[in-house]
């Protein structure tokens, strides 16, 4: 759910640090339990995790429940198969799960359009916009850019205000052209269950999934997960400068349907049985066999590019986005799956249907892909596949991926022009630079040198260094994205006219003018 902060930045910093031995729960030991116990143990000291848990299901039962590790680096608490953890972007499964309760209802229908029920939302194309549907908002293919996740990033909108600049954006491509994965529609999708529903996103995923399921140690936002007052929650880590650092919990409260939810892997057991069970709960259905099919039915086709790495391992033949689930082929089988990102944790959730299979991980350091091969792994031994070390197979794969980056960082610093200066003095830097959708960036003088900031928050602020001629570095926060570019540009007279924020994938900014000088 990083977005554009993470297109834009330039260095990718990855987890690091050591673990522990396991927290059992109380399951029959068997060799499966056993081989798996080992396989983590080692895995977490390869990949440097400080902890996880993992929920395995199958049959209807849950037969796998652990915690591995430690909460927080340095400190002696171990995560247990109740500690909180985001579920991050596996959170899109309830809201499309939400949206399907609603259709059930007659409350909203998968082709109406959006406008139906929220007359005020538009995009760029207002023809459009009058098309885009209910089933539009789920599905990442209605043309919105990938930079719109700035739109929360920035910290100082709300859900309507978001949405409501949306419009100012131009699409990256036709809609239903392509796949770009878009965080900012399932918040919408989340506006229309508030509307249709008359309850807050959160409400209705609280009283609706949570409580019936009987999900105790779930909340549909990380307030919610505050104000429960656990005491067992994760701490996210995050590679800095080389060093794995406890930073501050991440919240996407303002864009909550696409990615705020918490829970624990004990909840996370119950939720991948009912959804192996069809949608029935206790001999109750919660949702239409019709709509629950619908969910997992193929509704866009997903390029390489907007893929995991782990398909040049899995090779699937054909791969596809659902509502709320990527999908693939492996061995034979369908499987539908997601992974949760967001600053110091990740998450992942893999259902085999067929072989009415489910595995759900969480962990506490940043973009740590021991998740995938927990996942495969799980998939495997209980079906019985034949013998593969996922992780060091996907300790490779995402090796030389880092290695690849690196060395277009040292391409990239090759190309830098030294001994060049700006070609102004600072301070004709330092003003409000303004985008129509994303808001001002203030660049500011202090102490000899510019700052820049977007937004409020913290992690959104920081100093800019020179890199040659009208181009400097901006490291935010506490650095922990690396350096991100920053060019100026001038008008015809000469005066600093516009700011460009990041690479290939830039924004521009336009300066304010200084207000009219008294005559």
């Amino acid at each position: 759910m990083r977005g554009m902060v993470l297109a834009l930045c330039l260095l990718v910093a990855g987890p690091a640090l050591a673990q522990d031995q396991p927290s059992a729960t109380s399951f029959a030991t068997d060799a499966r339990t056993t081989e798996l116990d080992a396989y983590i143990d080692k895995a977490m000291g390869d990949w440097k995790m400080p902890g996880l848990s993992i929920a395995i299901v199958k049959d209807g039962q849950t037969v796998y429940l652990r915690g591995f590790g430690v909460r927080t680096v340095g400190e002696p608490t171990r995560v247990d198969t109740h500690t909180r953890f985001g579920m991050m972007s596996t959170t899109k499964a309830l809201t499309a799960m939400a949206v399907a309760m609603l259709v059930d209802e007659g409350e909203l229908a998968w082709d109406d359009p959006v406008q139906k029920t929220l007359p005020w939302f538009q995009l760029a194309d207002a023809e459009f916009s009058r098309k885009l549907t209910v089933r539009d908002t789920l599905t990442h293919n209605a043309g919105l850019a990938p930079e719109a996740d700035m739109l929360w990033v920035r910290g100082d909108l709300d859900s309507r205000q978001i949405l409501e600049r949306v419009r100012e954006l131009e699409p990256a491509y036709t809609p239903y052209s392509s796949f770009i994965y878009a965080n900012v529609m399932y918040e919408l999708a989340g506006e229309l269950v508030s509307a249709a529903s008359g309850m807050p996103w959160s409400r209705f995923v609280e009283t609706r999934i949570f409580a019936p399921l009987g999900m105790t140690e779930s909340s549909a936002t990380h307030a919610g997960m505050l104000a429960q007052n656990s005491g067992n929650v994760s701490t996210a880590h995050f590679e800095i400068d080389g060093k794995l650092k406890r930073i501050g919990d991440g919240t996407v409260d303002s864009v909550p349907a696409a990615g705020a939810a918490w829970s624990s892997a004990t909840d996370m057991a119950r939720w991948m049985n009912f959804l192996l069970a069809g949608g029935q709960w206790d001999g109750k259905r919660l949702l239409s066999e019709a709509n629950f099919r619908e969910m997992f039915k193929p509704q866009a086709l997903v390029p390489a590019s907007q893929f995991y790495p782990t398909a040049q391992l899995t090779q699937p033949h054909w791969v596809s986005y659902g509502l709320g689930w990527f999908q693939q082929d492996y061995r034979g089988h369908y499987v539908a799956m997601h992974t949760g990102s967001i600053d110091g944790r990740v998450s992942i959730i893999g259902l085999m249907p067929d072989a009415n299979l489910g595995v759900y991980v969480f962990g506490n350091a940043d973009h740590v892909e021991l998740r995938h091969a927990l996942m495969w792994k799980a998939m495997d031994l209980y079906t019985d596949a034949p013998a593969r070390d996922w992780s060091a197979e996907l300790l490779t794969l995402y090796g030389d991926a880092k290695k690849k980056g690196k060395a277009e960082e040292r391409a990239q610093n090759a190309r830098r022009v030294k001994g060049t200066q700006p070609s102004h003095a600072l301070s004709a830097y330092a003003g409000t630079y303004l985008h129509p959708a994303f808001g001002d960036i203030e660049v500011e003088r202090r102490s000899g040198r510019l700052v820049l900031r977007f937004g409020p928050l913290p992690q959104n602020q920081g100093p800019l260094t020179h890199w040659h001629y009208d181009s400097f570095r901006w490291r935010a926060g506490d650095g922990r994205y690396g350096d991100m570019a920053v060019r100026f540009e001038q008008a015809g007279d000469g005066n600093v006219s516009a700011l460009i924020l990041g690479g290939e994938d830039s924004i521009r900014f336009v300066r304010k003018a200084p207000p009219a000088k008294a005559n």
